[in-house]
């Protein structure tokens, strides 16, 4: 079963044993949603309480209940099974399930593949990653990402034309 890295354990926090985890994804609303957290060597936490303070998750769990537990986990990064992540409302995807996607442009030739997103504040951009040269850059406006295809497996894009010129 494939696996997300939702945060690291970055310290304990408090003497009962709660974690304090760094977000390793924008949607931090997944730790108030999922109820549990897997650890890497697969041992299931349960997830009790989670709230965001800071810039971190506090995330109280079943299974650690001093700050000497909670201490050995330091550092662990803790993940969810991606089936069991909540469905996002159409047009909207997880950056994981994009990650390896032919991109395409619209007559159907080979670009390269999606490799990251950069989360600028106003809008994401797609970074595509091509059979060689610098890697891509594409702001996700509707002009640009033409379509999303993830029962194909790909993603069509209209590169703005200095793109163009450049990779050709």
């Amino acid at each position: 079963m494939q696996k997300v890295v939702l945060g690291q354990i970055v310290a304990p926090h408090g003497v009962r044993g709660d974690l304090r985890i760094m977000p390793l994804t924008s949607n931090t609303q997944l730790f108030m949603d999922m109820d549990y957290l897997l650890l890497p060597d697969d041992r299931r936490l349960q997830i009790v309480k989670a709230r965001p303070h800071k810039n971190i998750m506090l995330v109280t769990v079943k299974e650690v209940t001093s700050i000497e537990e909670a201490e050995m986990l330091r550092g662990q990064k803790v993940s969810v099974y991606r089936e069991d992540m909540p469905e996002l409302p159409e047009g909207r995807y997880y950056v994981g399930d994009l990650i390896g996607l032919p991109v395409l442009d619209e007559e159907g030739g080979q670009i390269g593949v999606f490799k990251d997103v950069l989360q600028t504040g106003s809008r994401d951009v797609y970074v595509i990653q091509p059979p060689e040269g610098k890697d891509i850059l594409v702001a996700n406006i509707p002009e640009n990402i033409r379509e999303i295809d993830l029962p194909n497996r790909r993603i069509i894009v209209r590169l703005p034309e200095w793109d163009e010129e450049e990779i050709r």
